[in-house]
């Protein structure tokens, strides 16, 4: 059996952690870390280091307002990338905001990660200190996560509604989306919140320049949502996917 591991932060803080290898079963580690799926499950995905400052500002209502509302309401459990950056920090942040319940686990390639009071490897980054649980997951670069954030939230949600939502991102955002959609899980992209998200959205809008953007698009499994709609349409959208038995208000 796995060790599970209890990690304090300077914060005070504390999500407990377990490192899982290739032949690892997803599902037992899960319930180890105090998980038990099947939960509708949100995943998160999009920008880490490369939002700019502006961008942060401009997301912050988003998370706080919608995103970690909508997941203590509907008891959801939220997957991201799980270090202290973008929309990681974002979310982590936001639960921290509401003084939310629900579980939030980080998903890292094991090697990159900063743990308290131990050094950080080269290029690594800490771990976003208000996250609920940690998944440690084999992975030497950035992006080895990748397929292991779609495959645990698919693990995690069994039967249960999940989705993913693109904010912004990066490099490593194509992969994240193209994993999910090979999970069969559908995609929300939030048109607006810039780089990689937009350049979907308007693949979805008919621009068909960018072949990368149009394979996904072609899934029939993503649509976009403008960042900037009334937080109430926002709350419609997300629970048509994630809550979809309970009637929505017109």
């Amino acid at each position: 059996m796995k060790q599970v591991d209890e990690l304090a932060f300077p914060n005070g803080h504390q999500a407990k952690t377990i490192r899982i290898h290739r032949n690892s079963d997803v599902l037992t580690s899960l319930k180890q870390l105090g998980l038990h799926p099947p939960s509708s499950t949100l995943v998160l995905v999009g920008g880490a280091s490369g939002i700019s400052p502006e961008a942060m500002e401009q997301l912050r209502s988003l998370f706080c307002n919608t995103l970690a509302p909508l997941a203590e309401r509907l008891g959801l459990t939220v997957v991201d990338g799980g270090t202290d950056s973008g929309v990681m920090q974002l979310m982590g942040h936001a639960r921290q905001h509401i003084q939310g319940s629900f579980p939030l686990l980080g998903v890292v390639a094991h090697a990159m990660v900063a743990f308290p009071d131990q050094p950080a490897p080269p290029d690594g980054a800490p771990l976003e200190p208000h996250h609920t649980h940690f998944m440690m997951v084999p992975g030497a670069l950035w992006g080895d996560e990748a397929p292991w954030i779609a495959k645990v939230a698919t693990v995690l949600s069994g039967a249960r509604p999940s989705l993913t939502v693109l904010v912004n991102g990066g490099m490593i955002a194509w992969q994240d989306v193209d994993n999910s959609l090979r999970e069969n899980r559908p995609v929300l992209v939030m048109s607006g919140s810039g780089r990689t998200a937009d350049v979907l959205a308007a693949a979805l809008a008919g621009d068909r320049s960018n072949d990368r953007a149009n394979r996904l698009v072609e899934s029939g499994l993503m649509e976009a949502i403008d960042l900037a709609a009334p937080p109430e349409n926002l709350q419609q959208v997300f629970e048509a996917h994630l809550n979809p038995a309970m009637p929505i208000s017109q």
